[in-house]
């Protein structure tokens, strides 16, 4: 088996050494402009704006940053749904010299505070809803944050509901004051537009975007990803696409943005790949299944990036096999296994093959995925992208390279691999290999085709929904209970999430117990939603090691057996 076992698996015509440019973010947005002005570019709730109107907004924006001091080495917080603000601001912080920040609504209140302080984040943009808005507003005292930009939705709707939204959704819109800490989207992007270009220098080597992936260990730590590293994995993705059988075509396509743009996954695809060819992107506030589901049948999407619950949701929607899914031509699922069965079914219901990849925050996310044309094999995530080199080292021995073929800690290099870890010179150096491959912490191997399979996590890490949860972070919000002594958390099979937390709890002795409600309600403002544990299990004793450490080896072997019971 060669070095590069994948290059005889890739579709014909595409070429794995071709060349993978490299340039700033938002010379993506221009391009577009350039090539397509009056064609859609976002369609939300029925609100278009073309490629050129898109533009316009963005200058101004632009602009309005920099009159806010927004420059080379400002870093911009976007704390936003799917909502054209996003896609506005993100382009407009780009163009005026500074660095983009994502925060998850997600997030719980502790993370919050540490991503603000860590990035250096002294503006916040954000919507004036009662979802949104308050979390920010309890920041503004508490950290070095200084600004926060406030957009409302009547900005980005169309007549009539930009006047009715107001009025119909009143409970859900946030009073916010009018002071030096606050500025409305609508008086930011009030100007001529006429902002002061900033020339950015080397494209491999300038921040864009400080995107904070979750840690084994504690908080965060924020993925330094360069214009270059976002370039050159939207290259990647380009280059997949040629050869003898393209699936996309340049100003053609309509992609249907569910997934959260604060996402790296969705930022990549829905966006900046979107926007390489000159899609209409219609953006989604969130995932909603009935909205989803319209949206399929009356806007005729053709992309459609997803994870495999929102696959599984929409198999299972009943009348979905009366529907006219033929538009479909690109569908990726991401960020937790894809199961067999669900690919089979949503192949046979649209006629669309459901690809599977893998990647990271760190990687931008590029990294392998199923060959458009090519075979996919069960229980592969594909091959190596175009640029992108793979190999595996021995888990207990980092120094050593495992033959292909056998199991080891997976290992990346290309263009699209981060920079390194913001602010943590000893992280980024214990993450990279002597030779400059990224040490991803999963465990896989690659067949004699260069297909790749994870078969484990050297990091204590589960995946629900798309999103990484860690245990650590929850098992620290559980022991702030008075009643509980020890705890293990484990990720569980979830039917409709992929995994989901589950906490296996020692009492104190003469501790109160409490129900699986009563904890649920203590940890809300912990930890985020999407850490939320689905199960407790309250025990006399939890498993050890010999060394008397906890042990969770023993949890999981239980739970694999209670599974294969109840099946």
């Amino acid at each position: 088996m060669g070095e590069h076992p994948w290059l005889k698996s890739y579709s014909a015509g595409v070429d794995w050494h071709a060349p993978i440019d490299t340039f700033p973010v938002y010379q993506i947005l221009d391009d577009a402009v350039s090539r397509w002005p009056d064609q859609p570019a976002t369609d939300f709730m029925g609100k278009v704006l073309t490629y050129r109107e898109l533009s316009d907004l963005v200058s101004r924006a632009a602009k309005g940053f920099q009159a806010l001091g927004v420059g080379p080495g400002v870093h911009v917080g976007l704390f936003l749904p799917n909502t054209p603000h996003y896609v506005v601001c993100f382009y407009a912080i780009l163009k005026a010299g500074g660095t983009v920040v994502n925060y998850s609504p997600l997030d719980a209140a502790k993370v919050l505070e540490h991503k603000i302080e860590d990035s250096q984040t002294d503006i916040m943009v954000t919507l004036d809803l009662n979802a949104l808005y308050p979390q920010m507003a309890e920041m503004l005292g508490k950290t070095r944050l200084k600004k926060i930009v406030v957009g409302g939705l009547p900005d980005v709707l169309p007549f009539p509901k930009n006047l009715l939204f107001p009025l119909v959704k009143s409970k859900e819109i946030a009073k916010v004051p009018n002071d030096m800490h606050h500025v409305r989207f609508k008086k930011l992007i009030a100007n001529d537009g006429k902002y002061n270009p900033v020339a950015i220098g080397d494209p491999t080597d300038t921040l864009a975007v400080l995107q904070y992936t979750g840690g084994t260990t504690g908080l965060p730590k924020g993925a330094m990803l360069t214009h270059g590293n976002l370039t050159a994995a939207t290259s990647m993705y380009v280059v997949s696409n040629t050869g003898d059988n393209p699936t996309l075509v340049e100003g053609k396509e309509k992609i249907l943005a569910v997934l959260p743009l604060f996402h790296i996954y969705a930022l990549q695809i829905n966006m900046l790949l979107a926007m390489r060819f000159g899609a209409e992107i219609v953006l989604h506030p969130r995932f909603e299944l009935e909205a989803v589901i319209k949206d399929l049948g009356s806007k005729k999407p053709t992309m459609f990036p997803g994870v495999p619950t929102m696959f599984t949701a929409i198999i299972n929607y009943p009348g979905i096999q009366d529907m006219d899914l033929s538009s479909l031509k690109f569908c990726a699922s991401g960020g937790a296994p894809l199961p067999v069965e669900v690919a089979e079914k949503f192949e046979k219901l649209t006629g669309c093959k459901l690809a599977e990849g893998w990647g990271m925050t760190e990687t931008s996310p590029a990294g392998v995925s199923t060959p458009v044309h090519g075979e996919a094999k069960p229980g592969s995530c594909g091959i190596p992208m175009p640029g992108i080199e793979i190999k595996f080292i021995d888990v207990d021995d980092p120094t050593k390279n495992m033959p292909m073929g056998e199991r080891g800690e997976i290992c990346i290099r290309g263009a699209n691999v981060m920079k390194g870890y913001w602010n943590k010179p000893e992280a980024t150096a214990e993450s990279f290999t002597e030779d400059g491959f990224f040490r991803t912490g999963d465990v896989g191997y690659m067949d004699d085709d260069g297909y790749m399979y994870i078969v484990d996590r050297t990091k204590d890490m589960i995946l629900c929904g798309g999103f990484n949860v860690y245990p650590r972070n929850i098992e620290e919000a559980i022991y702030q209970h008075p009643s509980v002594e020890e705890v293990s958390v484990i990720g569980i099979h979830d039917d409709y999430r992929g995994q989901a937390p589950k906490a296996f709890i020692k009492l104190k002795s003469g501790a109160d117990s409490f129900t699986f409600d009563e904890l649920k309600a203590f940890l809300k403002d912990k930890i985020g939603k999407h850490e939320m544990i689905s199960e407790i299990d309250i025990r006399a004793e939890l498993p050890k090691t010999l060394v008397g450490k906890l042990s969770k080896k023993e949890l999981y072997e239980e739970e694999e057996k209670r599974r294969a019971k109840a099946a």
